[in-house]
């Protein structure tokens, strides 16, 4: 073959399918390659049929046609088939060649690929894809990071198939060095792990105190949509509660046992190793995995007992009062991804651009909203901002909706109600806006069985052992922060 294509992808699931079928609708010519080559010969004879697409047998064949620095994006599961595909194409590549792995891969993982392919002289970029199909289609956020010399080569292309805003701005950027881009798209995952969660707790607390059926549970989904909660998932639960099949609502026959693929659970963890309380997405992460033991809980159901049956609460006022819940309690789960995301980029020494960040969020993927308007709005005021809730709007917002907060969180708790990820992050808030804590307590019981000592109120930052049962030793333990 020649060199004329601008880019090649490898792994043709329907993510793959969909990107090459993109760039192709944006003048570039691409290069197909699956590691079946019936695969790539059945989507070169259906979905590309008549495209300037051009189907690789091998990976020579593929190499081959790049035109250089080559581009080769691989859309392959990721684990140790990204490491298989990479370990195949290096001998094929000449220095400066860039590879990039758009699958859903952990950051360690793109940080650990992004060293040894530079000590090779390949370029490797590690880039977020969200949107699923349909985004991969016709635009999807993209959060490329890796070894900055890529990007030139890449942007105008990423640039050209990532979703737009209103104003025409592509949902795609530079974020970083090493693991970034794959960092910041777990961070993504892990806030709609916490979006959905604050969703089904507002569809439960609908049912179960203000008895509202589906209808008008859609009704209400469709009016909070053209508001404060603007956005696609709140969107497609209008659609999903509105949506039956031979006259019966599909939602009601769907089993009540979630799924869930590992990325907000990473999000956790590195939560935990970077000591960010990213609180309300550790518990829709807890939630999922209370939904898993559905026999356990049948069973439970019919042995332990909660509050007494109540009557349906009823007044508009609940319903916004539970919109106004909803909001702020979606203010924190935003709130404490960018902690994470900030906690990250000291660790790592990434230069994240918060606000950018925002706006590739802002459309094509899965948590797009107008809310990430006002996110890249606090930002692009100050670039340093220690937290959102310190922002004069989201100050504001919260201050306007706390008071329905606790209260639906209330009426919840009273009526048995779970509603984890709402109170969780009404803790935080009450948390993080207070000057004392109760830790003063903890960190004397950490000193009197383990002699973990304490710093004192007078601002000495020394620290302290106190022998608090008169037979102790004045020796004390190493100090450490976690």
């Amino acid at each position: 073959m020649s060199e004329s294509a601008d880019i090649a992808v490898i792994g043709l699931a329907v993510m793959g399918q969909n990107l090459i079928l993109n760039m192709n609708d944006h003048g570039f010519k691409v290069v197909a390659f699956n590691r079946t080559y019936e695969k790539t010969k059945a989507f070169m004879e259906g979905p590309a049929k008549g495209t300037n697409i051009i189907g690789a047998e091998t990976l020579e064949s593929l190499v081959d046609s790049l035109a250089t620095p080559r581009k080769i994006m691989l859309m392959v599961k990721a684990g140790a088939p990204v490491d298989a595909v990479i370990a195949s194409l290096t001998p094929l590549l000449d220095a400066g060649d860039i590879i990039i792995d758009g699958g859903n891969s952990n950051f360690e993982d793109s940080e650990r690929r992004a060293r040894s392919l530079d000590d090779l002289g390949f370029l490797f970029v590690g880039s977020g894809v969200s949107g699923g199909e349909e985004g991969a289609r016709n635009g999807p956020s993209l959060m490329p990071g890796g070894h900055k010399a890529a990007w030139p080569h890449l942007q105008p292309i990423f640039q050209s198939i990532a979703a737009k805003t209103e104003a025409g701005e592509p949902c795609c950027d530079w974020v970083g060095d090493g693991g970034a881009g794959h960092f910041v798209k777990m961070v993504h995952n892990g806030i709609e792990y916490g979006d959905m969660q604050l969703i089904c707790e507002a569809y439960d607390f609908m049912q179960e105190a203000l008895g509202m059926d589906n209808q008008t549970m859609q009704q209400t989904f469709s009016e909070w949509n053209k508001g404060d909660l603007d956005s696609y998932l709140i969107e497609i639960t209008a659609d999903i509660l509105g949506f039956q099949e031979n006259g019966e609502y599909v939602v009601d026959t769907i089993l009540d046992r979630a799924g869930q693929k590992g990325t907000g659970k990473w999000t956790g963890i590195n939560a935990l190793e970077l000591g960010v309380p990213l609180t309300l997405i550790g518990e829709a992460v807890f939630a999922r995995a209370l939904s898993a033991i559905k026999d356990e809980r049948v069973k439970a159901s019919s042995i332990l007992d909660g509050p007494a049956k109540q009557d349906s609460l009823s007044g508009s006022d609940w319903i916004d009062g539970l919109g106004q819940a909803l909001f702020a309690a979606k203010i924190i789960s935003y709130t404490q991804g960018y902690m994470l995301m900030r906690a990250a980029a000291d660790e790592y020494d990434w230069d994240l651009q918060y606000g950018a960040i925002a706006q590739m969020w802002r459309g094509g993927c899965i948590i797009r909203s107008a809310f990430l308007d006002d996110i890249k709005a606090a930002y692009d005021k100050d670039p340093a901002l220690d937290n959102l809730l310190l922002d004069d709007y989201f100050r504001d917002r919260i201050h306007e909706t706390q008071s329905n907060w606790r209260r639906v969180i209330g009426e919840a708790m009273a009526r048995g109600i779970p509603v984890p990820a709402m109170s969780s992050a009404l803790s935080f808030y009450d948390g993080y806006r207070n000057a004392r804590l109760p830790a003063n307590l903890l960190q004397a019981q950490r000193d009197y069985f383990g002699a973990h000592t304490y710093q004192k109120v007078d601002g000495d930052s020394s620290w302290h052992h106190t022998d608090w049962i008169g037979s102790g030793s004045s020796v004390s333990s190493s100090t450490y922060d976690a």
